[in-house]
């Protein structure tokens, strides 16, 4: 074989390796940038959802207070919120939703009480309906941040 053809095969076969190199970085930049940015839609797809069901959780929860009959329309939309997260969030996210509906539910059974009522029974008890959902939230947003470390490394 020629020195020259060798030379120029050799040339060739490095662009081509050099090429394709460059092309698998390039792809598993990409790929790691939507991993990345899906991640972050999720989270904040779920924290959307979790504003939602503390902001309609709340309302219930004082409506309960102040009536005894039950505001369908309020319990039926907790509910829906509570399905959206069956299909996004982790299982302990969703029992502590279920448990902040049925804490409503028991409060619209007992007789109406004043806020100032409430209010002291909720610092004697220490009781924050919304405690144990806001933690499991933060505990599932913290192993999704964990999960997003290890993707990166």
């Amino acid at each position: 074989m020629d020195a020259a053809y060798l030379s120029a095969f050799a040339a060739l076969a490095g662009s081509a390796i050099g090429g394709l190199t460059s092309l698998a970085a390039s792809w598993l930049t990409q790929r790691e940038q939507v991993s990345a940015q899906q991640l972050a839609h999720d989270i904040g797809r779920r924290e959307e959802l979790y504003k939602d069901f503390i902001e309609e959780a709340s309302k219930s929860f004082a409506d309960a207070i102040e009536h005894s009959e039950v505001d369908a329309a309020k319990i039926v939309r907790l509910y829906a919120l509570v399905s959206r997260m069956r299909i996004l969030s982790a299982q302990r996210v969703v029992e502590q939703a279920d448990k902040v509906i049925g804490l409503i539910m028991e409060r619209y059974a007992v007789p109406n009480k004043t806020i100032r009522e409430v209010a002291d029974e909720l610092k004697a008890r220490g009781l924050d309906p919304l405690r144990d959902f806001s933690e499991a939230c933060r505990g599932e947003s913290g192993r999704r941040s964990e999960l997003s470390e290890r993707m990166r490394s």
